[in-house]
């Protein structure tokens, strides 16, 4: 279930009150027989902060912007690496899987590296074989990202049966030019700009260790 936005009230808190009182205004306005000059300054400062209320309902979305609705990852929580690695790959993999969990929305993590998958970490699939599909294959091809930001808009979602089945946002990043990184978040358009670069020098670490000893 989508956790809800404790803020909703408050980000429409100016736009009610603003609306309420013009439209208070108006009524009054339209019922009043005869005009003063007192009434008629009255009026006027009053849709200034109508007016006001309302413009600063439009900052508050653009300053606050309403965070992307978050799940519960559907599975178990493990952390599967392949019993024949070095200790020294079983180490960088351990401690990259640890930054990426504690530091990002990623809530499940699977490294593949020469067609085998090395490590599984987070919320763990069903599937625990990685078969790649059109954008995996894409991925280690061009080796390029790519970062599908609300998973369920992509027909090509099936491919990551080896991830939790309600994953929201996916980042595939490339490993030198023999694997990939596959990030699960438990929100869609989660990861910022700075995500994605620290995504990407973590992986170019992890190639490092793993072109040197497999």
């Amino acid at each position: 279930m989508a956790k809800p936005d404790q803020n909703d009230v408050l980000r429409l808190l100016p736009f009610a009150v603003g609306g309420l009182a013009g439209g208070l205004l108006l009524i009054n306005r339209l019922l009043t027989s005869q005009l003063t000059n007192s009434q008629a300054r009255s009026d006027a400062v009053g849709v200034i902060v109508c007016a006001v209320l309302i413009l600063t309902g439009l900052l508050w979305q653009q300053v606050q912007p309403k965070p992307p609705d978050a799940v519960k990852l559907i599975g178990e929580e493990g952390f599967d690496l392949a019993p024949e690695l070095p200790d020294q790959v079983k180490t960088e993999l351990a401690w990259a899987s640890h930054l990426l969990l504690t530091n990002t929305v990623t809530r499940s993590l699977v490294v593949v590296y020469q067609g085998k998958v090395l490590l599984r970490r987070g919320i763990l699939g069903k599937n625990p074989q990685v078969e790649p599909g059109a954008i995996l294959k894409r991925v280690l091809e061009t080796q390029k990202a790519v970062y599908l930001v609300n998973l369920k808009l992509y027909p090509g979602r099936l491919e990551f049966d080896y991830l939790p089945d309600n994953t929201q946002g996916v980042i595939c990043q490339p490993i030198g030019n023999q694997g990939a990184l596959i990030l699960a978040a438990n929100a869609p358009r989660s990861y910022t700009k700075q995500d994605e670069k620290w995504i990407e020098g973590i992986a170019d670490k992890v190639a490092n260790t793993l072109s040197g000893h497999l």
